[in-house]
Formats: C-alpha cells, structure tokens, sequence
C-alpha cells in the first residue's frame, strides 16, 4: 500500500518540476542475450511512452560496446545491462543499473527525475 502512495507522490512531483528541468532523456543500455532487458521490454516498453515519465524522458536505445552519440556526457561507462541513465541537456543526473523489476523501477526512475527537476 505504501509503494502507489509513493508512486502516487513521486508522478506528482514528475509533473510539477518537468517545466523547470532541462531536456530530459533516459538512454537505455543493453546487448542483445541479456534477458534483463528482455524482461524489462515485456513489462515496461509498451507504456513506457505513454507514461508521464516517458513523456519527461523519452527513451534511446544504445548499445553497450558501441561508441556513445555526439553531445552526451556520462560519470562513467555503463558496464551492466539493460543500465538506464538519465541525462539533462545531453548530461548524466542520474542512473539505474539494471532491471529490478517494474514494482521498482517506476518509483526510482520518478526518484531521478524528480531530483533533476529540483536542481
């Protein structure tokens, strides 16, 4: 009961503070045989568009081993798949590494994005 009053609380704040973020993106690491990401594809993909932080944070799709896209600044490299990292303005504010299922995922990505909104 606790996690849909904070996912409740965390969509809210995903809202009030998209205005005053940068661009946001969430790039999506993955390579193909990991089945972390295969479970990740089944149960968010479809909606993840649909989703207000889909909609804050629209998702790319990168490959692990291949060369990062022009304009796009990382703390690190990824090393795990499927790694989430979301970028303000083409820069890392935050990641998850890894699927730790759809019952975590939704609240720690509307963590992320909500912390860079307040930035």
């Amino acid at each position: 009961m606790a996690v849909p009053a904070l996912l409740a609380s965390a969509l809210l704040a995903v809202s009030a503070g998209a205005a005053s973020a940068g661009e946001l993106q969430l790039l999506m690491f993955e390579q193909a045989g990991c089945i972390y990401c295969a479970q990740w594809n089944a149960e968010i993909a479809p909606q993840y568009p649909l989703t207000d932080e889909g909609k804050a944070a629209p998702l790319m799709r990168l490959q692990l081993r291949e060369p990062l896209p022009d304009g796009l600044s990382l703390v690190a490299p990824p090393v795990f798949t499927p790694t989430f990292v979301l970028v303000e303005d083409g820069i890392e504010a935050g990641r998850i590494e890894g699927y730790p299922g759809a019952d975590f995922f939704w609240p720690l990505l509307a963590g992320l994005i909500a912390g860079s909104a307040a930035d």
